[in-house]
């Protein structure tokens, strides 16, 4: 969540200069060859011949609709508000642990997911406008990020983290010279709504003084992709996606020391809601005492909190 919040800050402050899919290529071109590092140490380039490649490439695809819509999101909004609103995340996570993964939810837990969404709900704040509409981006982000993570689970019983990782990249890297191919002229730009303009600005060769973050944002994405790949691989989702909750109040640090941005009462209240909703759910879990790896066959007994 550290990495992933100096990472958002570092993307918002690049989204007037240059197009988000050119930051996401070069992001992915400099993670991919620390994944094929890691890969080494996790069963070598076998590996990559996995005989479940359509739904790593599903999963690939939420994640590459979930960045898009996030980091287009952060160019239209504060990156603290847009942080808070993807955080219904881990309430879909934990929604959808249900369905696709069999795990139970109990009253309690429900109780704190409906809390969440009311939090969600404060933050998209009724109106009309540019902030409405972009708002509704992390939302788009959220949901297609819990899918993502739901298919992690299932993934990684027979695929190490590294692999789950460079499937992401090598996606990255397709649909990134897709765009470029479709629109890196500039053609479809927006000069009105930032959010669309930071999907279709034009391409550009960046100057030497930018490579140094470039290539940060890059080293950070792949500690990010592998750590969170190798979590929700090892654990329950349920227990591990509250966690995230971490990267509210450095969002909103970030946002005030480098964008000076400072919440409002509405923002403030919202978060409250969401945070709060995500803390009662990791007190349950660990009150539970909660196993985070997979039980064993013998304690598969539904247990409800």
């Amino acid at each position: 969540m550290f990495a992933i919040s100096i990472q958002d800050a570092l993307i918002k402050g690049f989204s007037g200069s240059y197009p988000l899919h050119e930051l996401v290529l070069i992001r992915s071109l400099v993670a991919l060859p620390f994944m094929f590092v890691i890969l080494q140490f996790e069963g070598g380039w076998r590996r990559l011949l996995s005989k479940r490649m359509p739904l790593l490439l599903v999963r690939a695809l939420f994640i590459v609709v979930s960045n898009s819509a996030y980091f287009a999101a952060l160019a239209g909004m504060p990156l603290a508000e847009a942080n808070a609103i993807f955080f219904v995340a881990p309430l879909f996570i934990t929604v959808l642990s249900i369905p696709m993964l069999g795990e139970q939810v109990g009253p309690w837990r429900w109780g704190a997911v409906f809390v969440g969404f009311t939090g969600i709900v404060v933050m998209l704040r009724p109106g009309d406008g540019i902030i409405k509409i972009t708002a509704l981006l992390p939302v788009l982000a959220a949901f297609t990020y819990a899918m993502m993570q739901m298919l992690t689970r299932r993934l990684g019983v027979t695929e190490s983290a590294s692999v789950l990782a460079i499937s992401i990249y090598v996606t990255f890297i397709i649909v990134c010279t897709l765009m470029f191919l479709i629109c890196g002229d500039g053609r479809f730009v927006d000069k009105v709504h930032p959010a669309l303009n930071f999907l279709f600005l034009p391409w550009k060769i960046p100057p030497v003084s930018d490579w140094p973050a470039l290539g940060g944002i890059g080293v950070l994405s792949g500690m990010i992709g592998y750590m969170l790949a190798q979590a929700y691989r090892m654990g329950e989702a349920g227990l591990i996606a509250p966690f995230e909750y971490i990267a509210v109040p450095l969002a909103v640090f970030w946002g005030f020391m480098i964008f000076d941005e400072v919440p409002d009462a509405t923002t403030w209240t919202g978060m409250a809601l969401i945070v709060g909703a995500g803390l009662f759910i990791v007190y349950r879990e660990v009150r539970r005492s909660r196993p985070i790896s997979r039980p064993r066959a013998a304690d598969t007994r539904p247990k409800l909190d």
